[in-house]
């Protein structure tokens, strides 16, 4: 049985500081463009030449699978429904990371651009919004930045979760 009411504490506790409709429209960009850009991070960390060496490819971009594990086994305690969504659109963005290595684009360098400028409106937003980003209070927040985002994307097309 998924755990609703947790979901919906950590969801309204975001919303405090995400009333102002110019800040909410600006979460709503730059917080899937900051996640994607993290794994963009994630997926540019080589790894040990002894993996590679033993394994080749088969674990070639393990890391961004491994440290969102946690975050999605978060998101599985609070709703399976946005866990599955969350973990198809991870699975998109590896997709695409993955045709952006084959284009020969310098991931780190780009996602690290956009990433900067993410963040800036981020803050923008936060100025806009007179209030202080939530994840100052909990760590926790910047995963449920994500959710909340999904969450509208559920409300707008009446999905419950």
């Amino acid at each position: 049985m998924e755990n609703r009411s947790e979901l919906y504490v950590w969801l309204d506790e975001y919303s405090v500081s995400h009333q102002n409709p110019t800040n909410i429209m600006i979460h709503k960009i730059c917080v899937p463009t900051i996640a994607f850009t993290v794994l963009g991070f994630l997926w540019s960390i080589p790894l040990p030449k002894f993996i590679r060496q033993n394994f080749g490819n088969l674990f070639s971009h393990f890391i961004p699978m491994l440290v969102m594990g946690p975050v999605l086994a978060f998101y599985f305690r609070l709703s399976t429904k946005m866990a599955v969504t969350m973990l198809m659109i991870i699975l998109s963005a590896l997709a695409l990371l993955a045709k952006m290595e084959q284009k020969r684009i310098q991931i780190f360098r780009v996602s690290l651009m956009i990433f900067v400028l993410a963040w800036i409106g981020q803050f923008i937003g936060h100025s806009i919004e007179g209030k202080k980003p939530s994840f100052f209070e909990d760590l926790q927040f910047l995963a449920v930045g994500p959710l909340w985002t999904l969450a509208s994307a559920f409300r707008v097309l009446n999905i419950e979760y």
